[in-house]
């Protein structure tokens, strides 16, 4: 691998996540061989699929963490970060694929927004690469990523080079470590779900820059299968768990108190098409299970409300959106689900354009 620059960003180490990935690292791996990095790092969380053997056999200059349990992506990424030897790591999925130039142009980014200590690529479909998946986004109101372009062809996805944001997406990121660690990285009791939109919250909240780079893109691959969800087959129910635990483990610890009790007919309101959603699939005791976690969990959450508010140097009003609401595809598939997003988002909206105001 080549020198890095020595300006901002400097030396940079690839952190990737690794669960069963043996299907996924070859490519992963593959397009970091023409990127400037100072060393590619592997958290692997106790795969059973020959991920390891593959990488020492074809990959014996790659560092190798086992960390010996999977406890979510969120514990291997900052496993990663506190292993880095560098001020700056791109951090990735094993199912995310880099285009060429993409770090170089992150990179530059960096190097023109010095305010900058997260920026992510722009992420379209490996399998459709003409397709927007993620694209970063803003923090609705209700607890979700209001996400930028999702789903959109790229032709007629918005956006200038370099776009300000409040929310990034975790499948391949540029980061300045220090700055997240110093935060506490991310929080490892999500698992999988919401830990990208919790973190991002917390930067934001502490005053820190996020920024899309657009003209970088990013190809994601199909992710874990038994949690990823694209657009057909059957939603997994560990995912619907996940959804109902995670975000209001996110509201209690990162929402003024005041702006939970103001937005309060919003979330219900929300909450109760997740509900509608979770028993049309079948999975009415997955969301039963992540509210009975939420209350089982709340003496941990109090404590890290209060050290997150703590850090705080920016409001609610200036960080929360209305709109739009971003929804998993599945539930746009009919006429009818599409309506039903369609009222649930005009409601979601009004409710925002009345308790927005009451905001500090």
């Amino acid at each position: 691998m080549s020198a890095p620059p020595e300006d901002r960003p400097g030396a940079v180490s690839a952190v990737i996540c690794n669960y069963q990935g043996r299907e996924y690292l070859p490519a992963c791996l593959e397009a970091l061989q023409s990127c400037c990095l100072a060393e590619v790092i592997v958290v692997d969380n106790a795969s059973t699929d020959g991920s390891l053997q593959w990488l020492r056999e074809h990959h014996p200059q790659v560092r190798i963490i086992e960390l010996g349990e999977n406890a979510g992506p969120a514990r291997a990424r900052n496993a990663g970060f506190k292993a880095a030897t560098t001020p700056w790591v791109l951090s990735l999925d094993n199912d995310a694929v880099v285009t060429p130039g993409m770090l170089e142009r992150l990179c530059d980014a960096a190097r023109k927004r010095p305010d900058a200590k997260v920026l992510a690529p722009r992420s379209v479909f490996r399998s459709e690469p003409d397709r927007v998946h993620y694209d970063a986004g803003s923090v609705h109101y209700a607890g979700l990523i209001s996400l930028r372009n999702f789903y959109c062809p790229l032709e007629q996805a918005r956006g200038e080079d370099l776009e300000e944001v409040d929310v990034f997406v975790s499948v391949c990121v540029l980061c300045d470590r220090e700055v997240l660690l110093d935060l506490g990285g991310y929080d490892e009791r999500y698992f999988i779900l919401f830990e990208d939109l919790d973190l991002s919250l917390r930067l934001r909240q502490a005053g820190h820059t996020l920024l899309a780079v657009e003209n970088a893109l990013v190809h994601h691959d199909a992710g874990t299968p038994g949690l990823s969800f694209r657009e057909a087959g059957r939603y997994p129910a560990p995912r619907v768990f996940y959804h109902s635990r995670n975000r209001w483990l996110f509201l209690l610890k990162t929402y003024h108190w005041w702006t939970l009790l103001v937005c309060l007919p919003g979330l219900c309101v929300y909450e109760c098409v997740w509900l509608g959603f979770a028993i049309s699939k079948g999975a009415l005791g997955a969301w039963m299970r992540g509210k009975w976690a939420v209350l089982r969990s709340l003496p941990v959450s109090l404590r890290m409300r209060k050290e997150t508010q703590a850090r705080r140097t920016v409001g609610d009003r200036s960080l929360l959106v209305g709109g739009p609401l971003t929804v998993t595809p599945a539930l746009e598939q009919s006429r009818a689900g599409a309506g039903l997003v369609a009222v649930v988002d005009a409601l979601l909206r009004g409710v925002w354009s009345l308790v927005r105001p009451l905001l500090r």
